[in-house]
């Protein structure tokens, strides 16, 4: 199998690195090598959080060069703008239709950008959930990261027990129940 490359983009507090650790942890149990890594830019809230998760028979490094992701996931629409450029041609990028303000357009010093999902569906195969609003109807919205994982697990060799028995695994006990519902709805979708 060849390696596969995937990202995960967002902004500090997002649950990046959670969901790096739930892929990671998938990859390792099915058998494949697999090298993880975080890039910070500031990882207060607001600043960019990447994680690199790759997995095959034997991989190397463990960054992802541009123009290699096989499937880049972002929990909000400018980071996937800004990390569009990783995707391969046929790459899938799937982004959590959400918008965080970054600090100079906080501060007035620069305008979020209008329509990023429209302009990235011109280069890329793009698939988009309000995950936030999806998770606010289970009544929690910090599981949002699940609805979107749910989603790119679609896009992934893993069956849905696998998904399971890692999220089971990785995600503090009290809180299964409501991982499984919020990833089940990603998937169903």
């Amino acid at each position: 199998m060849a390696t596969k490359n995937i990202m995960i983009v967002g902004v500090g507090g997002q649950g990046t690195l959670l969901t790096s650790r739930i892929l990671g942890g998938l990859a390792i149990a099915s058998g494949y090598d697999v090298k993880l890594s975080e890039v910070h830019g500031m990882a207060q809230r607001g600043g960019s959080v990447v994680t690199f998760v790759r997995y095959g028979e034997k991989v190397a490094e463990p960054i992802v060069e541009e123009g290699q992701a096989d499937v880049i996931i972002a929990f909000e629409r400018l980071e996937a703008k800004r990390y569009a450029h990783f995707l391969k041609k046929d790459g899938v990028l799937i982004i959590n239709d959400w918008r965080i303000d970054p600090m100079p357009v906080v501060i007035g010093a620069a305008e979020y950008p209008e329509n990023i999902i429209e302009d990235l569906k011109k280069d890329h195969k793009v698939y988009t959930v309000n995950a936030t609003e999806e998770a606010k109807k289970l009544e929690n919205s910090r599981v949002f990261n699940l609805v979107v994982l749910g989603i790119a697990a679609q896009h992934m060799d893993f069956t849905k027990e696998q998904w399971y028995q890692v999220i089971e695994n990785t995600v503090p006990p009290k809180t299964i129940d409501i991982n499984k519902k919020a990833f089940d709805v990603g998937y169903n979708l």
